[in-house]
């Protein structure tokens, strides 16, 4: 290789951990000769991929940036009055930077081990105060994937409040106001017709709710921008025994009478507009708050107050067991990932600003808006709404006229048929922008326009008195104290410094991969060129994006050796359910919607017994073998049993349980042979990229996680995108959004062509989903070319072989291959612990934050295990550190088997070890201050200290709280 062609691998060695002398060392260990011959042993030769992957070679980092720039230049940045949903805000560059473009807190994963992840958990519990004063609602979740789905998650919760037998529905109708979002309309109605449910759109003045309604949906403002007073259709939903959902704006709820106080049961939206870019339709957090009845029922994830093991205030997730993909096939929603970097960013945007802060921006803007319509007005132009917080509609003689002499002047409005148009202002319009919005448009009156000024104290009477808020918010010190740039640091960081992310230590989550996320592949997501562009722009404003969503869709088609791709799904367990529909839309084709049974392995993830029963299936149970196999012939029985009624079987491969199994072809043959089509989580992709594909295994449709595989960050618990892949024959089944006429399917085989969407509907609001973040998998990439994706996944199972070989003989490892070798991925049985030590795998998972090491994946697939996945990102220093962290604690466990340690009273049980407890003057342990804290050399070098003791989740659960307490409370917790 000469000097140019290593610079143009150089990201590949950048991004995988080991290098060749320690490859060397590795394999001697695990005791092979080469690495070509670990993965022959453990990838099977029946399914191995032949060739090179057709995608471009690598390229360096200075290379990609100059690329990704050049692309970037394609998108046009319009002056967007667009709205409907989607808005320009300003993201304080305090919170840019500190948050943002930091991997201290997009790099985090789910909270799920509270201890060392306090920050991330104080951010999303203002989120959720931020959420409930706003909305006047007590109980509200840590975010959701974006609006529309959030409305969708409130039918289903009201639907299932009311229908407790989904086999005999006695209410089966949803009423939908017409002035809904259309996105919003459109994803709701994806959602409903799978279970069952009846969705009547019409006027709220005038609708007929009667007994067989469960629920009805609004939007404050709506869609026109009209504030309307629904108290009187809310008392009448009520009257029904039904419940109301309302879609709403926090930064009109500053000035508005909140939903909660107009009677609605639950208010949903997106907090976009608090700070969070555009970048072309998201990633933004949905926020949804409800009434204090829903608690067991609302979907996603609540944070809670509690104590820890020595009574100090603690935060945690709060009712953890009842995450919905936890109860499987009987769960009601299939949410497993939240939008927490996007959440935090709003809560820290709230935190800036305060109430103050956000109740001058709310007047600026609606001021605004109040003067360019007394302007339009005076103009002769027909407003179609009088009350209004940020969005005007006027009718126009020649809408098209007012289109083209707008985007010549670079400037974006709504065009909602009938000649009418939409202006929606925000936090970035200057009284500049507003003068030449008047310039721009025909002047019938003679106006003079260049007159045009704003009082800022005129009467809004924009805003009826009726609906104006008079009710206080956000009232609580975080939200009023952190007025300097510099105060403000210092909080962003105070919370940092309590969470462990990747800039710490590695996180070997097994079924998560928590891989590098490169700099190079985060920076171009704050420039303006992508992070500007609204997802309804017009398509010759965002070729930028159709660049990378076209050659994106490609790479990921060739990768899956796949026909086609939709990359809308914004979240792994989307992807899962937009597969579904799409295998039940291509039943229904063939005039087999009877085909309603799927299969899917007892090892299999919560969710996707969840996404089937959303997708209107019936899930029967595979069994698996003592080695963690699908039981082939349990597969042949229920597949013969149920064959005039399967739709198909959900597998995750290599199976969840780390291992390639040999018998995949001949599952999915089973499957074929009985009319049924084939769903491949993509889960554990990261072992199968240039190795082998899905389409080579027989597989029909598989989701992608991206923030996995592809390298987008977990960001404390979303975001996370879920592209779906599928054969030719299910192409057309795609989903579609009505902002799209067609989508491009794009072949692995080298030819493009367009198929129109008659069947699905949209899964997401926006397009392309999260569309910003694709721009992260795409760079890791071209980045890597096709030599360095096939090493990523060589390497990924290098390191767990490595792992595994050096953890063998002191604890047991459970399932591997024929030749004794795993995935990227292992499982280490710790249940024989709970006998010999009375140790348990919570011990080992907290223990190990005192070595300055986040938990494995706990309990799952197995309980009592801990799954352990390294990555390809790690180097051996690292992979040792933990290995030796393992081997420390197994010693502890040795010392409490052998007598030497008390089996209440150790280092285990007692874990994680905070400073205040390490340095008090009180020490009655048996074990030293130094065994407690410092267990090993290296743990001095970095030490990560817990900033709390072991959590109590029990009484978190007992004593749910989850928004800011009064600041009494921390005042008797320190006490």
């Amino acid at each position: 290789m000469n000097l140019f062609e290593q610079q143009n691998t150089e990201f590949i060695r950048r991004h995988i951990g080991p290098t060749e002398s320690e490859t060397r060392q590795m394999l001697k260990a695990i005791g092979e000769s080469s690495l070509d011959t670990l993965i022959d042993k453990t990838v099977p030769a029946g399914i191995r991929m032949e060739g090179d992957l057709n995608i471009p070679p690598s390229i360096s980092e200075y290379e990609y940036l100059q690329l990704i720039k050049d692309i970037s230049l394609k998108n046009k940045v319009y002056k967007n009055y667009i709205g409907q949903g989607y808005y320009d805000t300003i993201t304080p560059s305090v919170i840019l930077r500190n948050v943002f473009e930091n991997p201290g807190w997009y790099t985090q994963y789910t909270p799920y081990q509270a201890e060392i992840s306090q920050g991330r958990l104080e951010s999303l519990l203002n989120f959720q105060t931020m959420v409930s004063d706003l909305t006047a609602l007590p109980l509200t979740n840590a975010s959701l994937l974006d609006e529309a789905t959030a409305a969708a998650e409130a039918m289903t919760m009201f639907f299932n409040t009311l229908n407790k037998d989904h086999e005999h529905i006695t209410r089966p109708k949803f009423f939908i106001d017409i002035d809904t979002f259309p996105q919003t309309k459109d994803v709701v109605v994806t959602r409903a017709e799978p279970v069952g449910i009846e969705i009547v759109f019409g006027d709220y003045r005038t609708a007929d709710i009667d007994q067989q309604y469960f629920g009805a949906l609004v939007q404050y403002p709506n869609d026109k921008g009209a504030i309307e007073d629904y108290r009187d259709f809310i008392h009448k939903v009520h009257q029904a025994g039904a419940y109301v959902a309302m879609g709403t704006d926090l930064l009109a709820l500053t000035l508005l009478t909140p939903p909660g106080e107009l009677g609605a049961d639950v208010a949903f939206g997106s907090a976009q507009r608090f700070g969070v870019p555009l970048g072309f339709g998201g990633p933004h957090a949905a926020f949804f708050a409800a009434k204090d009845e829903f608690k067991r029922s609302i979907p996603g994830r609540i944070i809670g107050v509690s104590i820890d093991a020595q009574n100090n205030r603690a935060l945690r997730m709060a009712l953890q067991t009842r995450e919905q993909h936890i109860k499987r096939e009987k769960a009601t929603s299939n949410i497993c990932t939240a939008q927490a970097l996007l959440a935090n960013m709003a809560a820290m945007y709230a935190v800036y600003h305060g109430p103050d802060g956000l109740k001058t921006i709310a007047k600026r803007v609606t001021v605004l808006t109040n003067a360019l319509a007394e302007e339009l007005e005076a103009e002769g132009y027909e407003l179609v709404h009088k009350n209004f917080f940020d969005t005007i509609v006027f009718k126009a003689k020649n809408a098209s006229t007012i289109r083209k002499k707008a985007e010549a002047a670079q400037i974006n409005f709504r065009y909602y048929g009938n000649n009418e148009v939409g202006i929606s202002l925000d936090e970035t319009t200057t009284l500049s922008d507003v003068l030449d919005i008047l310039l721009l448009l025909d002047h019938p009156n003679d106006q003079n326009v260049a007159t045009f000024s704003v009082s800022e104290d005129a009467v809004l009477y924009n805003i009826p008195n009726t609906l104006t808020r008079t009710s206080h918010f956000l009232t609580h010190p975080v939200f009023n104290t952190h007025r300097s740039e510099t105060e403000m640091m210092r909080y962003i960081k105070q919370l940092e410094n309590k969470d462990l992310s990747l800039n710490t230590s590695m996180i070997s989550l097994g079924s998560c991969t928590m891989k590098l996320n490169a700099a190079s592949e985060m920076i171009p997501l704050s420039w303006q060129h992508w992070s500007k562009i609204h997802p309804f722009a017009p398509a010759d404003q965002t070729e930028g994006y159709k660049q990378i969503t076209d050659e994106l869709s490609q790479y990921l088609c060739d990768i899956t050796a796949f026909d086609a791709c939709s990359l809308q799904p914004n979240s792994g367990a989307q992807g899962e359910y937009a597969g579904l529909l799409v295998i039940r839309a291509y039943h229904e084709s063939r005039n087999e919607a009877h085909r309603n049974v799927m299969l899917i392995p007892i090892s299999a993830h919560g969710t996707n017994p969840a996404s089937a029963v959303m997708a209107g299936m019936k899930v029967v149970v595979v069994k698996a073998l003592e080695n963690g196999y699908i039981d082939v012939e349990d597969l042949k029985a229920k597949a013969e049993q149920h064959s005039k009624n399967l739709s198909g079987i959900m597998i995750t491969y290599p199976s969840t349980y780390g291992v390639y199994e040999e018998t995949v072809k001949e599952i999915t043959q089973i499957v074929h042979q009985h009319g049924g089509q084939v769903y491949m989580d993509g889960a554990n992709m990261n072992a199968q990229v240039g190795l082998t594909a899905p389409g080579l295994i027989g597989a029909d449709v598989c989701h992608l996680n991206l923030h996995k595989t592809f390298a987008i960050p977990h960001g404390g618990g979303g975001p996370g995108m879920g592209p779906i892949c599928v054969k030719q024959h299910l192409a057309k089944f795609l989903p579609g959004n009505l902002q799209t006429e067609h989508i491009t399917i794009e072949s692995s085989r080298g030819h493009n062509k367009s198929t129109s969407l008659t069947t699905i509907n949209s899964v997401s609001a926006a397009p392309y989903g999260s569309a910003s973040i694709l721009l992260i998998s795409y760079a890791y990439i071209r980045m890597l070319g096709a030599e360095g994706v096939r090493k990523a996944s060589e390497y990924a199972i290098l390191n767990a072989n490595y792992m595994r070989a050096r953890l063998e003989g002191q604890y047991e490892i459970l399932y591997t291959n024929h030749n004794g070798e795993c995935a990227h991925e292992f499982i280490v049985d710790l249940r024989p612990f709970k006998k010999s030590a009375e140790i348990e795998a919570e011990d080992v998972a907290k223990r190990l934050m005192d070595y300055g090491f986040h938990a494995p994946t706990m309990s799952f697939p197995v309980p009592g295990t801990i799954m352990i996945e390294p990555t390809e990102s790690e180097d051996k220093s690292e992979l040792d550190r933990f290995c030796d962290a393992l081997l420390s604690i197994r010693e502890e466990i040795r010392a409490i088997e052998e007598g030497r340690a008390d089996k209440k009273d150790n280092a285990l049980k007692n874990a994680p070890h905070t400073q205040h407890v390490v340095i008090s003057s009180e020490w009655s342990h048996a074990y030293t201050r130094e065994q407690a804290a410092f267990p090993l050399p290296y743990v001095r070098e970095n030490k990560f200290w817990p900033s709390v003791g072991r959590v109590n989740n029990t009484y978190g659960d007992r004593n749910l709280i989850c928004t800011c307490e009064p600041v009494s409370s921390y005042v008797e917790a320190e006490a």
